[in-house]
């Protein structure tokens, strides 16, 4: 694609990378045939090349956005499946992410949706704010159809049937292994994660120190700042990420850190990103070291000797979270991982398809992300599974408020697979918090 950018605008390193993106499209259309929204509404501007098209020109024109190219944009989803699919290597996510941060800072919302922003940036990145937040909306539940706005509704239906205690699990710690030692690794705890399911984490630090591995939650880690970095709100994001960055280099510098270990794939996308993210920033060099150690749990597992487990009469239908198939390219290691353990793996049609829940669009845009549920819940239900398992906490919540079985997150299966306790979801009722120190 040719730009027409001046020197004056190329010098700035935002401009810059977004010119490098814009000039390697061919304007194929490969990525419309991926694109969840384009199927949902079949309009070349809810696609990723129609939205290119926009960014383009919004940037090389230096104008201020309109209604048009925001409700496009943030529309989009940052599935990230165009990534998967295009043949030019458009790194599309980066694109979209100095868009988004250009409309925060050029473009004036309406009240309601600067609000409603301004109380997801400042509630879900917090988990006890969200705790608060969700027993409100658990009972205010009841009330939703009489709420004017849909975005409100939803806010209201997210909210789960039971909100676990804390779990003091998540406290800075280290956690000694239970076998002969071959890793030390920090385990990201993350933020709405641990007001919505504290299962996932307790069950990552059995699994772990049952391998061998020391697990230390690094003082001073939180939130990763994915939730704030895709509404554009880079000061907000950078400020999260800058805290995780010192303390885990603060870890990687005393005892040594084999990797950092992420079990929210939505989360794992955007750490794995910091180097991007902090290219001129003088965090830079830490924030390349945290970046490039970075990894799923599946990519750890796999580097451990999981036990091969008797084969189960379950049968598993995997999801696949976007944000690990397409953001970090992570497609057979959990079903892998499952197979190993014992488990039938079976997967949906479509399973490129986003489930409709990426971060807060299933708040934002709930007509849309309804649409995509649906589809995905059908899908899934249509293989007769036992039980749903997907790597992301946004994924699992979107899925479960539809689906007619358990799920869980692929960590609970491997861990009930080798020793741990069934994970509470199979049973529908609250788990008590186990300390496992």
């Amino acid at each position: 694609m040719q730009t027409t950018f001046t020197p004056e605008q190329l010098r700035d390193p935002k401009i810059e990378r977004s010119n490098e993106i814009l000039r390697n499209c061919v304007h194929c259309g490969f990525c419309t045939a991926t694109c969840p929204t384009y199927q949902v509404l079949g309009d070349e501007l809810d696609s990723p090349r129609g939205r290119i098209y926009l960014i383009k020109d919004m940037l090389e024109n230096d104008r201020d956005p309109d209604e048009k190219v925001v409700k496009h944009i943030d529309r989009c989803l940052s599935c990230l499946a165009c990534m998967t699919t295009c043949p030019s290597g458009v790194h599309y996510m980066h694109l979209v992410d100095h868009a988004r941060e250009y409309i925060e800072n050029r473009y004036k919302r309406p009240f309601t949706d600067r609000a409603l922003r301004w109380v997801l940036a400042r509630i879900l990145p917090y988990p006890m704010r969200f705790r608060v937040a969700l027993l409100g909306a658990k009972i205010g539940r009841p009330f939703a159809w009489a709420m004017p706005d849909a975005r409100l509704r939803a806010m209201l239906e997210m909210a789960p049937d039971y909100i676990p205690p804390v779990s003091r699990n998540d406290d800075p710690q280290s956690f000694a292994p239970k076998a002969p030692k071959k890793m030390r690794v920090a385990l990201m705890t993350g933020c709405a994660q641990r007001a919505l399911n504290t299962d996932i984490n307790d069950a990552t630090i059995r699994l772990l120190t049952r391998l061998g591995c020391e697990v230390v939650v690094a003082e001073g880690a939180g939130c990763c700042g994915a939730l704030t970095h895709h509404m554009g709100k880079a000061d907000e994001s950078h400020a999260t990420a800058a805290k995780n960055i010192r303390a885990w280099v603060k870890e990687m510098d005393g005892d040594g850190l084999d990797a950092i270990v992420i079990n929210t794939s939505g989360c794992g996308t955007t750490v794995k990103d910091y180097g991007h993210m902090f290219r001129n920033d003088t965090l830079a060099e830490d924030a390349a070291r945290a970046a490039g150690i970075a990894m799923d749990v599946s990519e750890v597992l796999m580097k451990l000797d999981l036990p091969e487990g008797t084969p189960q009469d379950m049968t598993i239908a995997y999801h696949a979270a976007c944000s690990l198939q397409h953001g970090q390219q992570i497609k057979t290691f959990p079903k892998d991982l499952l197979k190993r353990a014992g488990y039938k793996v079976v997967e949906p049609a479509d399973s490129h398809l986003c489930c409709g829940s990426a971060g807060t669009y299933n708040l934002m845009q709930p007509e849309i992300s309804q649409q995509l549920k649906e589809l995905k819940v059908r899908t899934l239900e249509a293989k007769n599974p036992d039980i749903i398992a997907a790597g992301n906490i946004g994924c699992m919540m979107q899925i479960g408020s539809a689906a007619g079985v358990p799920v869980v997150h692929t960590v609970e299966l491997l861990d009930w697979a080798t020793g741990g306790p069934r994970p509470p979801a199979l049973d529908r009722h609250p788990s008590d918090v186990p300390i496992l120190r």
